[in-house]
């Protein structure tokens, strides 16, 4: 019995695993339940069999241990959570885009092609390049051109003349 029983856990978990890997959002969220049933499946076949544990009922050496099923109590509140939320994303994914289908991410793919190394940054020099640049754009952003004509900052876009109007 507790083969075949870790033999179900395990045939779950491979199968969940397989669809967790598919580029279908239905799928994953089968792949998912797949999982958490297997975890179910494997916490009742890891307890101890026994009487229900009510004090009183019978002698508390031949109780069943309880934890396992608090934890799969546990499990299933969580999967259910876990899966209404993976339903609504599928839900909107499809009305946004007519498939559930997982589209790839540009820039994961430009990291993949590139094969950006890591390098090692020296962090005194780091900090010396980043206070030189916030006090050359400083200084810019006083000089610029977005000043008036006199320097002025409250007259910032307006032209050095203004039109004058007709005293008629």
């Amino acid at each position: 019995m507790n083969v075949l029983m870790a033999a179900t856990a395990a045939s779950l978990f491979a199968l969940g695993t397989y669809l967790l890997l598919q580029r279908k959002l239905s799928r994953i969220i089968i792949g998912l339940g797949l999982l958490g049933h297997g975890a179910n499946v494997l916490f009742v076949n890891a307890g101890r069999r026994g009487r229900a544990p009510l004090i009183g009922a019978s002698d508390p050496s031949t109780f069943a241990d309880p934890m396992p099923q608090a934890l799969v109590l546990t499990a299933i509140v969580i999967s259910f959570g876990t899966t209404a939320l993976l339903l609504a994303l599928a839900y909107r994914s499809w009305m946004l885009t007519d498939d559930d289908e997982v589209a790839d991410d540009v820039e994961d793919r430009a990291v993949a092609r590139a094969g950006f190394a890591d390098r090692e940054l020296d962090d005194e020099a780091a900090l010396a390049a980043d206070l030189e640049a916030t006090t050359a754009g400083t200084a810019e952003d006083l000089e610029g051109p977005g000043l008036g004509g006199d320097g002025d900052p409250t007259l910032a876009g307006t032209p050095d003349t203004l039109p004058t109007e007709d005293p008629r």
